[in-house]
């Protein structure tokens, strides 16, 4: 399995960024809170709508929504019907209808074409701007494009799914949960770069007992001499197991001190453990072990480690090294294949669903020559 990214059919210059917009709807919300700061006539009917006290306490769910704006509206308009000739109050009414409200109603739409992402296209609302490797500038500018999932097998593609995330992490459950429901049952091994070596999809692997050949980020770094033999980094720290807690290269414990729970997009909850050294004062090695004048705390996944140590034992063995080797001229082949051979490197459709079709008869015609070649 392996994925790349595609060139969407959209202006690059079209772009829409969520933390752009997020900026812009912050501070439409304190032009509202402002002006209903001014509105003392309607104080009763504002704070039926909308409670400031709360909404501070609340952080990022504390948005201000169109329905609570045109809340506002309708009790502005009924002191209005009671007391016509207030100019103060038609001058808030017409800012509340002309401006506030449509502003209001167009970032909730944005938010909702968002779905998650970082960013869209104005041409193409399911692109996403991703960094592409192939740039005829060669600046690595971002551009308006999908992630399109292919496994292969005898350099056959036996699915492909299209993604709107730029990182292939969150594309590898999806991509087989589509596999299998299309096929009705999964490969018996997943081979895949340092791009898919997750915990959530580890544990999607062997929940499924998948012959799991994936790497993780620091799979080549750890093979280096310099990094196995660093008595400072987390991972070379000895662990007791009984009594929960690592000791450092000076002897002194590193104490469990807590931990935090952390829930993925797709749902999967992973904890942290945290420990802190008891005592680093005077330690000989404090300048090479951390560049703190506090006791050293680390992070640590036990559950994440321990998959990540089955991996490795996956990937070092002797059918591991024969699928490894294998992955560059599999899938990587059908990849040069279609965007080498063929050129296409831009997608000609707009639209999640099209390029869905697309893709799909790419995937066909690829398939077919590959067999009129073998026959």
């Amino acid at each position: 399995m392996d994925g790349t990214k595609i060139e969407a059919n959209a202006n690059k210059y079209t772009f829409v960024w969520n933390k752009a917009v997020g900026n812009y709807d912050r501070k439409l919300d304190e032009k509202i809170k402002n002006h209903l700061r001014e509105i003392d006539r309607i104080v009763a009917e504002e704070n039926e709508i909308y409670l400031e006290d709360d909404l501070e306490e609340t952080g990022v769910n504390s948005r201000i929504t169109t329905g609570q704006v045109e809340g506002v509206v309708k009790s502005i308009d009924k002191k209005l019907a009671k007391n016509p000739m207030d100019k103060k109050l038609k001058k808030k009414a017409k800012e509340f209808k002309k401006d506030i409200l449509p502003r209001k109603q167009k970032y909730e739409e944005v938010f909702a074409i968002f779905e998650g992402r970082n960013s869209y296209s104005k041409t193409d609302h399911d692109a996403t701007f991703m960094r592409m490797k192939e740039d005829a500038m060669l600046n690595g500018q971002l551009k308006p494009g999908y992630n399109v999932q292919i496994g292969t097998e005898n350099r056959y593609i036996v699915g492909f799914t299209i993604h709107p995330n730029p990182t292939d992490t969150k594309t590898m459950i999806p991509h087989l949960k589509h596999l299998e429901k299309r096929l009705g049952r999964l490969p018996e091994n997943i081979v895949a770069d340092a791009g898919y070596g997750s915990e959530e999809n580890y544990e999607y692997l062997e929940e499924k007992n998948l012959g799991s050949y994936v790497k993780y980020n620091k799979f080549h770094w750890e093979k280096k001499k310099k990094n196995r033999e660093n008595p400072y980094l987390t991972d070379n720290l000895p662990y007791i197991a009984e009594t929960d807690r690592f000791v450092c290269r000076n002897g002194k414990q590193l104490l469990h001190i807590g931990n935090r729970k952390y829930v993925t997009e797709a749902g999967y909850e992973t904890r942290r453990d945290y420990y802190r050294c008891e005592d680093c004062t005077g330690c000989p090695y404090a300048t090479e072990c951390k560049n703190t004048d506090k006791n050293r705390t680390i992070m640590v996944s036990h559950r994440l480690n321990e998959l990540k140590r089955k991996a490795n034992a996956n990937l070092c063995s002797k059918r591991g090294h024969k699928l490894r080797s294998q992955r560059v001229v599999e899938v990587e082949q059908v990849f040069g294949r279609i965007k080498g051979c063929w050129s296409f490197r831009r997608f000609h459709l707009r639209g999640a669903d099209k390029v869905k079709i697309e893709w799909g008869l790419l995937a066909i015609a690829h398939n077919i020559a590959k067999m009129a070649l073998e026959g």
